[in-house]
């Protein structure tokens, strides 16, 4: 049996396309590698043409990654296909009805996946990026995982720039088939979401380097979900950090001034910590099942550390994302759902709360995790300080008259 079927290229054109003469060769069982269709090689002499040699055949490549010359080549492969993106999605609507007619080669078509990329030095420029853009659509069509993402990890492909370089071409493709928001949830389904920055050598793996060389790559989107990534491991980071000294029982001062550096060096808003803050300070407790005891312990902790709340809320916008904060923990932990109006007063006269950001959470600024239970909860007190605000301003006209 002859290695290839034996038909000329105006043959194929006529079966409409090389998906016929893949799938042939599939049927003939002329080869048990997937590295036959994407590089059309095997390590076999150039006359043998048994098929008993050829399914017991291996792809071959030499010492420090390069492909040998002791190779046959067909010249109907992915590498020697043109080099568009059409092209790529004829050759992976192939691998997927393969793979839906034999179902038993879909981990094996995984593998071989991995492998040939740990092989990328050893393929031309353009062979790479044709693997690129036929493995991006491959994974917007899940035929394979994005845990295959792990061997652009390799020391050498990432030291010789062959790592990034590849995957510009693949993500391009990836979000050409799908978008972002696919990607995205594509790569924290295999942890890869905070690794994209190792695609680069130590002395440039940074947020600013893989920004500008992907944003000058055409694939902004892709350097904003990394920035987004990059800041979300600092909060979580510092939040870590934030617990951590509560536990040592470190003063305030100690901790405010570490905070506030943290938020220098990543850039991070007053608005951002004080989320952070608020999310660490009730972390740090284990709180009581008991809805008539919950309040009072909450009110004797935030009591505690209403300081370190306090030098985060100089700005009205952190007061009101504070007072969100409170009222979706106090909806998301129904223990606390009788607690939030006693909050909010303890922080109200520990001066971490005006009554100005008060009254506009009530009016506007609430959201609607509990909104109907909460509003009731601070009607009479939002009534008082309104009150209040009024004898105040008629006492002010009163002493200018």
């Amino acid at each position: 049996m002859p290695l290839v079927p034996s038909l000329t290229t105006a043959a194929m054109l006529r079966r409409s396309s090389i998906s016929w003469w893949l799938a042939e060769c599939w049927n003939m069982r002329t080869y048990e590698s997937w590295w036959f269709l994407l590089t059309g090689v095997f390590n076999i002499p150039r006359d043998t043409t048994t098929t008993a040699t050829v399914e017991a055949a291996l792809p071959m490549q030499s010492p420090g990654g390069t492909l040998s010359d002791d190779l046959t080549r067909t010249e109907f492969c992915l590498f020697t296909a043109q080099e568009d993106l059409e092209t790529m999605q004829a050759y992976a609507q192939v691998f997927n009805k393969l793979i839906r007619r034999y179902k038993y080669l879909e981990k094996g078509f995984e593998e071989e996946i991995k492998k040939l990329l740990l092989f990328l030095k050893g393929f031309t420029e353009s062979e790479r990026n044709k693997l690129a853009m036929l493995t991006g659509i491959l994974l917007a069509n899940g035929n394979i995982s994005a845990s295959i993402l792990n061997s652009l990890y390799n020391e050498n492909l990432v030291k010789e720039g062959v790592s990034a370089a590849f995957a510009v071409k693949l993500f391009k493709s990836w979000i050409h088939e799908k978008d972002i928001n696919s990607v995205a949830g594509s790569l924290r389904k295999v942890g890869m979401d905070n690794r994209l920055l190792e695609l680069f050598p130590a002395n440039k793996r940074s947020c600013e380097h893989f920004s500008k060389y992907f944003t000058d790559a055409g694939l902004k989107e892709l350097s904003d979900f990394a920035r987004n990534q990059q800041a979300i491991g600092s909060r979580k980071e510092l939040q870590k950090d934030l617990q951590e000294q509560m536990e040592r029982g470190d003063p305030f001062k100690d901790i405010i001034a570490s905070a506030r550096e943290e938020m220098k060096k990543n850039n991070i808003s007053e608005q951002t910590m004080i989320g952070i803050v608020w999310t660490s300070v009730m972390s740090y407790v284990e709180w009581n099942k008991k809805e008539e005891l919950v309040t009072e312990q909450a009110i004797k902790h935030l009591k505690q550390y209403s300081p370190l709340l306090k030098a985060f809320t100089s700005q009205g916008a952190s007061e009101i994302l504070l007072l969100v904060k409170m009222q979706e923990y106090c909806y998301d932990n129904i223990h606390f759902m009788n607690s939030f109006q006693k909050i909010v007063v303890l922080l109200y006269k520990a001066d971490v709360l005006s009554e100005e950001a008060i009254l506009k959470w009530y009016t506007e600024a609430h959201v609607a995790k509990g909104r109907s239970v909460f509003l009731e909860q601070m009607k009479k007190f939002v009534e008082w300080l309104k009150n209040a605000e009024e004898e105040s301003e008629s006492e002010e006209d009163e002493a200018a008259d």
